[in-house]
């Protein structure tokens, strides 16, 4: 009974958040047409333009309001996902019946992969770009707006044009914000992560900065051919100040310049802190369109700024390290202690601060652990790859240090093992790439103690560079496993060696080092920024934020600028009506932020008194030592289940081509994490007509 009630009130939230979306999104359409200027709009400001929010009530209404409504209630039906353990049969179904869509259709630089989804939707959304841009110059031209008498029309044109690029540009924003919204309750509705959807935020970047672009270069030819140059630099009181969008476009051209593809990968820390002008991007972006306006992209922007918030609460405080391995494949394993009430599944990222090799370097891993069967300990692994990950590994591997100081953000993932839903399951990794595939097996370890639940069959295809890189497989199973738990799951294991032909001595005469240190009072178990119900709680800040700026934003219009305007009989300035803006956004999320996440830290200390303070193994030879090394002899493959469903290959990559269309089976999933050429290589023949039965799913922050 109780789960048909769950299933009632998901159903019926589904159907509130379809009616509201297509509702917003018809706004948006109608927006530049004859019915919306000539019919609805003078309507709405007469009903709309009070004295608690002047003009800038139509637009909360109809553009602020919708998306803020989904986002608060999307929040509830998460955490009734959540709460219900139950695996749904029905939306197995219903997943096999919309595999089609989720097939990659175009694999190419620079776009990457793309599925019959994105690209539908990129399309639709190409048409609302150009509807929009078409249905704006219609309208202006018809009612010209000639700013001067001796202007000519071919100069009021081209100002028209340099307008109304800016208004589609607009629309860009709207969206923009979402995807980097890591902790968004609205991308779970439609089944992304923030990770798997960083390339749509990409692709509005790119889109948006074009547009821009060209409005700039339409309003300085503007500008030119009327001898109004000075007007760049303009600055009103009572309208637009165009000093402010120039500032904004510097700010974004930075940005911009440096995030193509070379540069974030040879020069990572030039893109990563230039990119932190985005908030000197939006101030200015802001103050240049307007309070009224900006009412139109305000909910991406006001969901960005909450979930940003909590993630620097979350940050301040430091994460409890338990132990580090360091592994001969120039790996090293951090292992954190977690509160047990810690959910997250499978492929989730954990975002990782040490403040002693660069306090504003933060960079996502992927999770190893499993939290239903490690419940007191996350783990994640880090290669030594980049120049951050190699001065962590030298820190570490040097064992000067007893304590190490790691702040996090996270988890971030998906709201549910998807994978489950296939028949059976192809596993394809590259070098690091194994890492979420670490939990994906535990998890599935994990499913098969139950008896309502059939796991599907593992084939795990690895490719690794040198020989004591298979010491990755040995991470595969958690400690706390049994061989009879193990033998209830049908894995195999198909392990290539590509640089190396045959089996290094040397190579397998390493050990594996553990490293064990100290706590800290200041240290704390890593745990959900809000608690365990930390849906609800998002959903809570979300709601009173927002309401509580409604009611601040109406007092400050009634009774303060209100009698301004009237005492001095004029409009107030344009640029101080921005600055109220902003300002009360970001303190009503401030205090609605700081209150529920102050009250939930609470909660969680109760929680947490007896796994705060964990006993630290000591070293059998030297008790009072602050940490010790437990070398043991490398065993490659140590488990005797392991041993069994491994093959190795030496000297030779895996022919994916070959290997994947015999995989038999109507239903399977086909997962991939690792450099860029194998993704492709993968999603290529998958989307192969012959291959239908393969269903294609690409694991990876970089698209």
């Amino acid at each position: 009974m109780e789960r048909t009630k769950k299933i009632s009130m998901e159903t019926a939230l589904r159907v509130i958040f379809f009616v509201v979306f297509l509702g917003w999104l018809i706004i948006w359409v109608l927006l530049p047409t004859k019915i919306y200027e000539n019919s609805w709009n003078d309507k709405l400001r007469t009903k709309l333009n009070s004295t608690y929010f002047g003009d800038q009530g139509p637009n909360l209404l109809l553009f602020t309001f919708p998306i803020m409504v989904i986002a608060a209630l999307s929040c509830v039906y998460l955490h009734i996902q959540q709460k219900s353990k139950n695996f749904n049969s029905k939306s197995v179904v219903n997943s096999r019946r919309l595999a089609f869509w989720r097939r990659p259709l175009l694999v190419m630089a620079p776009l990457g992969i793309v599925t019959a989804t994105e690209l539908a939707f990129a399309a639709m959304f190409i048409a609302l770009l150009i509807w929009s841009l078409y249905n704006y110059l219609h309208v202006s031209f018809i009612h010209l707006d000639m700013q001067k008498a001796d202007e000519k029309v071919w100069q009021a044109k081209i100002r028209s044009v340099a307008m109304r690029l800016a208004y589609v540009g607009n629309i860009c924003w709207a969206f923009l914000f979402f995807p980097v919204s890591r902790g968004s309750s609205i991308l779970p509705l439609i089944g992304l992560t923030s990770e798997s959807s960083i390339a749509y935020h990409t692709w509005l970047g790119h889109l948006s900065m074009i547009v821009f672009a060209a409005h700039t270069i339409g309003c300085i030819l503007y500008r030119a051919v009327t001898n109004q140059m000075s007007q760049v630099f303009e600055w009103r009181r009572d309208g637009v100040p165009n000093l402010a969008g120039d500032i904004a476009l510097v700010f974004a051209m930075a940005m911009w310049a440096t995030s193509s593809t070379r540069i974030r990968r040879k020069m990572f820390e030039v893109f990563f802190y230039t990119h932190h002008l985005y908030a000197l991007y939006i101030l200015f972006y802001i103050l240049h369109v307007g309070a009224a306006y900006s009412c139109m992209i305000l909910p991406g922007i006001y969901l960005f700024l909450v979930d940003r918030y909590l993630r620097f609460l979350q940050s301040r405080q430091r994460a409890r390290l338990v132990s580090a391995r360091i592994l001969p494949c120039d790996s090293v394993e951090l292992n954190f202690s977690k509160s047990p009430g810690l959910i997250y599944n499978p492929t989730s990222i954990l975002f990782v601060n040490v403040p002693s090799i660069s306090k504003l370097q933060w960079h996502p891993i992927t999770i190893a652990s499993n939290c239903n069967i490690e419940q007191d300990i996350l783990s994640i692994i880090i290669k030594r790859e980049g120049s951050w990950s190699h001065m962590l590994y030298q820190e570490l591997s040097s064992f000067s240090v007893d304590h190490l100081n790691v702040s996090v953000e996270g988890p971030y993932g998906p709201t549910s093992s998807h994978f489950l839903r296939h028949e059976s399951l192809v596993l394809v990794s590259g070098g690091s790439g194994i890492t979420p595939f670490i939990s994906i097996i535990r998890e599935i370890i994990f499913q098969s103690q139950s008896e309502e639940l059939d796991v599907p069959p593992v084939l795990l295809i690895c490719a690794f560079k040198k020989f004591a890189d298979l010491t990755m497989l040995d991470l595969l199973l958690p400690n706390s496993v049994s061989h009879t738990q193990i033998s209830k799951i049908k894995l195999k294991i198909e392990a290539y060696v590509t640089r190396e032909n045959e089996q290094s001595f040397a190579e397998s005469q390493k050990h594996i080092q553990t490293i064990w240190f100290k706590s800290h009072p200041s240290d704390s178990p890593i745990s959900a920024a809000l608690g365990t119900n930390s849906w609800l709680w998002l959903g809570a800040i979300i709601s009173s934020s927002f309401v509580m700026f409604l009611l601040i934003l109406g007092m400050v219009n009634r009774y303060y600028i209100l009698p301004i305007e009237q005492k001095n009989n004029e409009t107030y300035h344009f640029t101080l009506t921005a600055f109220w803006n902003i300002f009360l956004v970001c303190t009503c999320i401030f205090i609605a932020s700081s209150a529920i996440f102050l009250w939930c830290k609470k909660q969680n200390a109760k929680e947490l008194e007896g796994v705060l303070y964990l006993q630290v193994p000591t070293s059998p030879t030297s008790s009072g030592s602050q940490f010790y090394v437990a070398d043991r002899e490398l065993e490659s493959l140590p488990r005797q289940s392991l041993a069994q469903a491994t093959k190795v290959h030496f000297g030779g990559r895996p022919d994916l081509k070959k290997i994947l269309p015999e995989c038999e089976g109507s239903d399977i999933g086909v997962l991939v994490c690792g450099p860029r050429i194998m993704r492709h290589e993968v999603a290529k023949i998958c989307s192969g007509l012959a291959n239908n039965n393969l269903h294609f799913e690409s694991i990876s922050f970089n698209w």
